[in-house]
């Protein structure tokens, strides 16, 4: 998933909730709960369009999830039996990357958490591996990992060693500290490391990104444990080299923006490279809407590589504000200057933060160490 769950995004008129839940999807989701006896479609569909138009998108699966169950057994075993009993096919297992499923089938892992959490654990987790090959289920494992941590781990060890990717996947994605827009997690987050060291190695680039995705979420806790664990991983040779290579850099993205010395030397990026830097803004004076275009001119001693990146500094109200970007990974030779030029566009109507006028900063750092630094007015 790689929107916030109640964005609407997609220009103007378009709405993401709208797009995932309509007449047609709760349709889908009607035939598709047809094959269970007295279900009546029809219904399910009138109780869900009765209140969908004011309800965000998670609160419309919940909406959905109240509508389904009015018809399914209560009694949480054979409620578990007919939803199983309605899932489509599960996904493709001969596509390897991307098939996240629809978001319409999460509905068994809200109602595993519902009917299942407290007096029916293990039947649940049952319901929630069938349900994952359809539509990740990393939301709902988690309030499994809070309540019962050590038998919900016994169980993502099992999944770990799955034939099927998506199931192997939940193992590393359900257990992130830091998964977007996911409930909290209360367990140590250490302790899925051991199931990332079987997970690294997977073939699947959908698994092996939410390995990479993992690691980037403990680098900015315990960072130690990230390098201990993928100069681990490298020595032990279990996965492709250039698909570990893959993961170690997308695990390091934000311990490289941070410019730890650890995590650039990992990747090849020497702290103490011979490098000279000179910064030349050519628009001192930027209207916001309007592009900052500056150059900066590398010089090497001695052959080397470097990680070049910049940092803006923003002024607002409440105090500056910094935010890196990348700009190159390059190879110098000794005595051969290379000029890298930047147009960055200063948004006015940026959604993350506002513009203020005044003078800011750019600072260029080089395998992140800071190498040069200049100001611009902001009209």
């Amino acid at each position: 998933m790689a929107r916030g769950p109640d964005a609407e995004g997609g220009g103007a008129g378009y709405s993401l909730k709208d797009q995932l839940f309509n007449v047609d999807t709760l349709d889908d989701l009607a035939r598709e709960h047809a094959v269970l006896p007295g279900f009546d479609g029809g219904r399910f569909v009138d109780d869900c369009l009765s209140r969908l138009d004011g309800l965000g998108l998670l609160e419309r699966l919940e909406w959905m999830a109240d509508c389904l169950s009015a018809q399914l057994p209560a009694e949480f075993p054979a409620m578990a039996e007919a939803l199983e009993a309605a899932m489509p096919p599960a996904l493709d297992p001969a596509r390897t990357d991307g098939d996240f499923g629809r978001f319409i089938h999460a509905l068994p892992g809200i109602l595993a958490v519902r009917h299942g959490l407290e007096d029916h654990r293990e039947r649940a987790l049952d319901l929630l591996y069938r349900a994952t090959q359809r539509f990740s289920m990393e939301f709902y494992i988690r309030p499994f990992l809070n309540r019962w941590p050590e038998q919900t781990l016994a169980r993502l060890e099992a999944w770990a060693q799955d034939e099927n990717y998506h199931v192997r996947r939940l193992v590393s994605e359900g257990t992130r500290p830091r998964l977007p827009w996911a409930r909290a997690i209360t367990l140590d987050p250490l302790v899925p490391l051991r199931l990332l060291d079987m997970l690294h190695a997977d073939r699947t680039r959908y698994v092996t990104r939410s390995v990479a995705n993992h690691l980037n979420d403990i680098s900015k806790i315990a960072p130690d444990q990230v390098i201990g664990r993928l100069r681990g991983w490298q020595d032990e040779g279990r996965q492709d080299a250039a698909e570990m290579d893959w993961i170690t850099r997308h695990a390091l993205r934000t311990a490289v923006k941070r410019g730890e010395a650890e995590a650039l030397a990992l990747l090849g990026y020497s702290a103490d490279a011979p490098v000279s830097v000179t910064l030349r803004i050519d628009t001192p004076q930027v209207k916001r809407g309007d592009t900052l275009r500056f150059a900066v001119t590398l010089r090497a001693d001695r052959a080397c590589r470097a990680l070049v990146d910049y940092r803006l500094r923003f002024i607002r109200p409440a105090g500056p504000g910094e935010k890196v970007f990348k700009l190159k990974a390059v190879s110098l030779e000794p005595g051969v200057p290379l000029v890298l030029e930047k147009a960055h566009r200063l948004k006015a109507d940026a959604s993350t933060f506002t513009l203020h006028p005044g003078e800011h900063g750019l600072t260029v750092q080089v395998n992140g160490v800071d190498r040069a630094q200049a100001a611009f007015l902001l009209l």
